[in-house]
């Protein structure tokens, strides 16, 4: 019986495992747009002070690291966070492409999540087409994805 058990507990675990790793996170846009366009998917984009701004933190807490988070993010959205820590010290062209979205989309404070389609441009330059945005949501993940889901489908491609 114990054998079983742990059987049963160790399926468990590897499942919630494999299920955690199929989420990414990119910060590179160029890769991340790729993708998308690859996959079909509008970019959902995580603006964040991931070591100082507390909505932020609380977003993560409350949606992004939810099991309906990661269920819904797999199905209809490539990620990316785009940082602006305090403490942390980024790369420089990191901080720069960070800095080029946040003025592109109007980020005024954290945290935001914009949704935009990749399309490709000449020159392999892409252009972001804003689908909507989004912050905090009080009411938990089912709330914030209730959002997320009509941005994404009302407005995404046909």
């Amino acid at each position: 019986m114990k054998h079983t058990i742990y059987i049963i507990a160790l399926l468990l675990y590897s499942t919630t495992a494999l299920t955690a790793q199929e989420l990414v996170w990119h910060n590179d846009m160029q890769k991340a747009s790729e993708i998308a366009i690859q996959e079909d998917k509008p970019l959902l984009m995580f603006f964040t002070g991931s070591d100082w701004c507390g909505w932020c933190k609380k977003l993560q807490r409350e949606v992004l690291v939810t099991q309906d988070f990661e269920t819904w993010a797999a199905n209809n959205v490539v990620l990316v966070e785009l940082d602006f820590p305090r403490r942390k010290k980024l790369d420089r062209n990191l901080q720069i492409q960070n800095y080029q979205m946040q003025n592109l989309f109007k980020v005024r404070g954290y945290p935001t999540v914009v949704f935009a389609n990749p399309e490709k441009a000449e020159g392999n330059k892409m252009n972001l087409v804003h689908l909507g945005s989004t912050g905090f949501v009080k009411g938990g993940s089912g709330r914030w994805l209730a959002v997320a889901d009509n941005i994404v489908k009302s407005k995404s491609k046909s």
